[in-house]
């Protein structure tokens, strides 16, 4: 398989996936209903206004420039992975520029378009195609559901600020595209002097 199919594949395939399990989550769950699977793993429906963790930027007008700005990276993204797949590099940096890719491809899908195929999540499940929806292009809500509250306890009091207090980790929720985007860092890491390679300095005669 060459380097072009395997990026290609895995973005339509992650893509895909991503969108699924999304739309599953969003047409079968009411906003913050979970499913215990193990104690250490949920799946718990939440929505991201904003960046990474829920943090919000700005209001509607920091949405839509966050929205933009990810699509403006997606195309730098596309350049990266095009030049990469000239060169001679582990499969394994291919993967991971394309997951890094399909992780921001996916969740500016649910940015652009989930605000008018969906109406809200408010005690009810959603509907898809709706004819009342939640939003306008490009402020749509990012679907989260993964949660794994691996440890739940109460801090030692010597710990600065926090001591004392009742702490969850790890209490972040994410969703597939966010996991693409962090396996894609990590294989990156792994194999970094492939993916940024030195360019090597020419010996004068």
């Amino acid at each position: 398989m060459s380097k072009k199919t395997l990026a290609i594949l895995t973005v339509l395939i992650a893509i895909i996936l991503d969108q699924v399990i999304k739309i599953y989550v969003k047409t079968h769950f009411a906003l913050n209903e979970e499913v215990v699977v193990f104690e250490w793993f949920k799946i718990h429906f939440t929505e991201n206004n904003g960046m990474a963790m829920g943090i919000e930027f700005g209001g509607k007008a920091g949405k839509l420039f966050l929205t933009l700005f990810r699509i403006v990276a997606v195309g730098a993204i596309i350049y990266w992975l095009k030049g990469t797949i000239k060169r001679v590099v582990n499969n394994a940096v291919v993967v991971a520029i394309a997951l890094i890719l399909a992780g921001a491809i996916g969740n500016i899908i649910d940015s652009v378009f989930y605000g008018v195929i969906f109406d809200d999540s408010y005690h009810k499940v959603a509907t898809l195609f709706s004819d009342n929806p939640y939003g306008t292009l490009f402020h749509g809500k990012v679907v989260d559901m993964f949660y794994f509250p691996l440890w739940q306890g109460v801090l030692p009091d010597w710990i600065p600020f926090v001591g004392g207090e009742m702490y969850t980790f790890f209490q972040y929720i994410f969703n597939p595209a966010d996991a693409y985007i962090t396996i894609g860092v990590i294989l990156l890491f792994l194999f970094n002097k492939q993916a940024f390679p030195k360019e090597e300095k020419k010996i004068a005669e």
